[in-house]
């Protein structure tokens, strides 16, 4: 047995020099140094996803230069120029883009494609983004470490940001720039600075769920193509699915024909294995109390201390503080201390919030404890939806998420799915759930916008929007990456340092 294991060692220390010697781009050797060191295993999808960013990596020395910003309108510029000079100064970095692609000026080739990542939860797509993104900017020695391969320096502007945070500060600027130009159109002149701050914008999970965002959208790749920005995303759906079932989808069909033409669309469908969920989930981040079912006191004591060992502090030590958001909103904090703040799940999830505020809650604090969470299915769309935003949020932004729910992590999210059915003239919305523990309501209810609620029941509903039946089906589609991320985040190491 122990020669075996000998020749099993040697053997891997032969392949992993013969790898070695073979050229290899900054990503894949980043990969194989996380192989190596056993961080993670090797899967054949993602090696075929590092060579085609490291291909990408390569394209970038020949990047064209983003043109100086010549259509920004001032004050005065606003008030005296004519429709016409501002409409032919605007239309300025169209022409200069189109005269680049066409006759090559400046001696750089056409922008390099973008790319579109989109497969199943956990199965390495923002990681092998991430190892991209980092090799960005990495001097060679920095980049290559002890490897024999030289790589070239690539030396641009980048950014890299989830898609919650990115739509926040296109509105804010939107919100901004409105401010002094009312009557103008703020898209050109936003992309045109995106365009100066970032020449590869990496995002992830991208997904597109309301009309406005979608149309903003749209607008916008097209501009930043124009702009020479180099776009890289990872989501959890194809282009054919994005805003699947939106209200005015139609409108948002011209984008995805774009992106199918212009980005390189890399499919990870096949890869089914979410590595996410090997996790070791011993980071004491998810409690539960069976106490509804058995009238446990001693549990959910148990539970509390627990809680209380966790927030490190009495909240009565500290004031309660108001947070501020963007665009002039505050979010109020109860129970706080320098690096926790503890909070109901109705004070986060049933009150009008979204992404805006949870961001600025984790910029304030390092750890978030979460009590009384509720089995999420259909029953609640809007809290559900808060929730699962939240967990994406604190994610991106490594902030420790400690839950004290009503059932076990795997049975937190009752999967269910939503579909259209029509019947003599009349369009009826039916749910049926897809596993888990079934839910303790016995009637789903769906609200609209306008506070009107309608019933999901066996029989279906009259009546039922498409843009709700989207909604729905965007939020079931998300609690599976929602239950996956909450498994890594439940790790030991997972947190701000």
């Amino acid at each position: 047995m122990l020669i075996m294991k000998t020749v099993m060692k040697n053997m891997a220390a032969q392949h992993r020099v013969a790898r070695r010697s073979l050229p290899t781009g900054p990503v894949t050797a980043a990969y194989e140094r996380k192989v190596d060191a056993e961080e993670v295993r090797r899967d054949d999808a993602q090696v075929a996803l590092a060579a085609k960013l490291d291909a990408l990596h390569e394209s970038l020395t020949s990047l064209p230069p983003v043109p100086l910003r010549t259509d920004r309108p001032t004050e005065s510029s606003s008030k005296s120029s004519s429709p016409l000079l501002l409409l032919l100064t605007r239309s300025l970095a169209s022409a200069q883009s189109f005269l680049r692609k066409k006759f090559h000026l400046w001696s750089f080739g056409p922008p390099p494609r973008g790319m579109y990542i989109h497969g199943p939860v956990g199965v390495g797509k923002s990681f092998l983004m991430d190892l991209f993104y980092a090799s960005v900017n990495v001097p060679d020695d920095s980049c290559c470490n002890n490897d024999s391969h030289s790589f070239k320096h690539v030396k641009i502007t980048k950014r890299r940001v989830h898609v919650h945070e990115f739509m926040l500060d296109v509105h804010h600027r939107i919100f901004v720039y409105k401010q002094k130009h009312p009557r103008d159109d703020a898209i050109p002149i936003i992309a045109q600075q995106l365009a100066q701050e970032a020449q590869l914008l990496c995002f992830d999970e991208f997904q597109v769920t309301d009309v406005a965002d979608a149309m903003i959208l749209k607008r916008l790749f097209l501009l930043l193509l124009d702009w020479n920005v180099v776009v890289v995303a990872t989501s959890n759906r194809s282009p054919d699915a994005l805003y699947e079932g939106g209200i005015n989808r139609s409108l948002f069909l011209p984008f995805i024909d774009m992106l199918k033409h212009t980005f390189d669309i890399i499919s990870m469908e096949d890869s089914a294995k979410d590595y996410r969920l090997e996790t070791r989930a011993d980071g004491q981040s998810y409690f539960w109390s069976n106490k509804d079912v058995h009238g446990d006191n001693n549990s959910d004591n148990n539970m509390q201390a627990q809680l209380k060992e966790i927030f490190g502090g009495t909240a009565s030590e500290t004031e309660a503080e108001a947070i501020h958001v963007p665009f002039g909103r505050t979010v109020q904090v109860a129970r706080l201390n320098d690096r926790c703040a503890w909070f109901d799940f109705s004070e986060l999830c049933y009150q009008p919030l979204g992404a805006a505020d949870y961001i600025s809650l984790c910029d304030r604090f390092q750890v978030l404890i979460m009590d009384r969470v509720p089995q999420l299915d259909a029953n609640h769309l809007d809290e559900a939806r808060r929730f699962v935003t939240l967990i994406d949020v604190c994610y991106e932004s490594r902030t420790r998420l400690v839950l004290a729910a009503k059932v076990p992590l795997d049975e937190l999210f009752v999967e269910f799915e939503a579909q259209v059915e029509s019947s003599d003239g009349n369009e009826e919305l039916f749910v049926s759930e897809k596993g888990g523990n079934s839910s303790s309501f016995a009637t789903t209810m769906i609200r609209t916008k306008e506070g009107e609620q309608f019933e999901w029941s066996a029989t279906g509903r009259s009546g039922v929007s498409l843009a709700q039946l989207s909604a729905a089906n965007d939020l079931a589609f998300s609690f599976r990456r929602a239950a996956s991320r909450l498994v890594e985040m439940g790790g030991k190491e997972w947190g701000r340092q």
